[in-house]
């Protein structure tokens, strides 16, 4: 199951929050009975939320120890992940759900140029994989002249167009979260995405970066797929 990600609606800001889930040892101890129906449960509780929150799922059982399912989530408002995070924890599945990680950012206008735009935004169809981090730069670079901070993004970009195949997602958490923006890159071949990072180190933006992790890769599958991986059926 995936909740079907609409269009979102032009000049209109958007929410988004990364929820990040790892399943206790508990849960996999149960009878498969108490299993199918705990997931079954949880399933049905995202479906009565579809219409507040959309949702992309993403496995990432066996890539990282911290976390086994992804849930990329939009709204109109974080009341309305607030409320669905809490119904999802209500659930009996959720009672065994520890939450790693939770990054909250809002989508904006780009500061250094107006054909920007957030892949995400399209309704585009989602890639095989998805790299997650957060990203925080230095004070020294919001201090700097803002042409030059231009100059700079401006070749960051001629970076970023030399990969046509990896999409890139960038939203804003100034004032909501921890970072300044999260990143969602998404693409089909993460060697292309290696490339790429690879690529943007070299460049002179990257001075100013401070942190840039954890990064975690996704691969996108529906909510009974992953809860199938998790041995729920």
């Amino acid at each position: 199951m995936v909740v079907e990600q609409k269009a979102i609606q032009k000049g209109k800001s958007t929410y988004l929050e990364f929820a990040f889930f790892k399943v206790s040892r508990e849960w996999r101890m149960l009878n498969q009975k108490e299993k199918e129906s705990s997931a079954k449960e949880f399933l049905s509780m995202i479906a009565r939320n579809s219409d507040k929150v959309s949702i992309k799922s993403y496995s990432t059982i066996g890539l990282r120890r911290d976390v086994d399912f992804l849930l990329w989530m939009t709204a109109d408002s974080v009341d309305a992940f607030q409320d669905m995070v809490a119904d999802l924890l209500k659930t009996r599945f959720g009672k065994y759900l520890d939450m790693s990680y939770s990054w909250v950012a809002m989508t904006r206008p780009s500061t250094y140029t107006k054909q920007h735009i957030t892949a995400f935004e399209s309704g585009l169809d989602p890639l095989k994989y998805l790299i997650v981090y957060p990203f925080v730069k230095s004070r020294e670079w919001y201090l700097l002249p803002y042409q030059n901070r231009k100059k700079m993004m401006e070749e960051h970009g001629k970076i970023g167009r030399q990969y046509p195949n990896v999409r890139l997602n960038t939203t804003y958490s100034f004032g909501l979260d921890d970072q300044d923006f999260m990143l969602a890159f998404e693409v089909d071949d993460l060697s292309e995405f290696q490339d790429l990072i690879m690529k943007l180190r070299e460049s002179e933006v990257s001075r100013y970066v401070v942190r840039d992790t954890p990064m975690i890769v996704g691969i996108v599958k529906g909510l009974n797929e992953i809860l199938s991986s998790l041995g729920a059926w």
